[in-house]
């Protein structure tokens, strides 16, 4: 069985087994083939390429579904409709749907986003990710750095992705108790060389 077709038959499964937006996420599938991109399963979701690039993904979510655009922050978005899903996501957008009308009303204006976004990925652009320096060190996690020269050192070996996570999961906490729970929980895995998600 070739590639297309083993592709083809993940994506009908799940949208088969979509408990949720199942009709809107069908035609928003539809409207990326239309847009003759190639229909790919990838992060257990529909994805959609263009000469091996990933272009969107169809994803859902409790309270919406969403077309997410891989280089959205590089469109135009003259329809205002793209939504940065974090402060934290620096390339992706999403076009977000609630019902199956809406994405019948914006057809046109999602195959122009599409259209764009090949542009985008044929043109070679490519978004200004920031640097790791450029993220927040919570003062917690400074602090022990300081203190602990065998895990500052496990840090800064780190791949700068690795950094990035441990630096974006610290910030996101609100409270300092909080923060410092999350640091202490990341110490064994920052010194073994790991990433959050390893």
């Amino acid at each position: 069985m070739n590639n297309i077709n083993m592709n083809s038959k993940l994506i009908d499964r799940f949208l088969n087994r979509a408990k949720n937006w199942k009709d809107e996420m069908t035609l928003l599938r539809k409207i990326c083939l239309d847009c003759l991109l190639t229909e790919e399963f990838k992060w257990m979701h529909p994805c959609y390429t263009y000469q091996g690039k990933n272009i969107v993904l169809i994803h859902e979510f409790k309270d919406y579904c969403a077309l997410l655009i891989h280089k959205g922050a590089l469109l135009k978005d003259t329809d205002t409709i793209l939504i940065q899903q974090t402060e934290n996501v620096q390339s992706a957008r999403q076009i977000r749907f609630t019902n199956l009308q809406e994405i019948i009303d914006l057809e046109q204006t999602i195959k122009a986003y599409i259209y764009e976004a090949i542009e985008v990925e044929k043109a070679g652009l490519e978004v200004k990710m920031k640097k790791t320096d450029e993220f927040t060190m919570v003062d917690e996690f400074k602090k022990v750095l300081e203190d602990d020269s065998n895990l500052k050192t496990a840090f800064q070996s780190l791949t700068p992705r690795r950094q990035r996570g441990y630096l974006l999961y610290f910030s996101q906490a609100k409270q300092s108790k909080t923060r410092e729970s999350r640091v202490q929980k990341c110490i064994p895995k920052i010194l073994e060389g790991k990433g959050l998600n390893d």
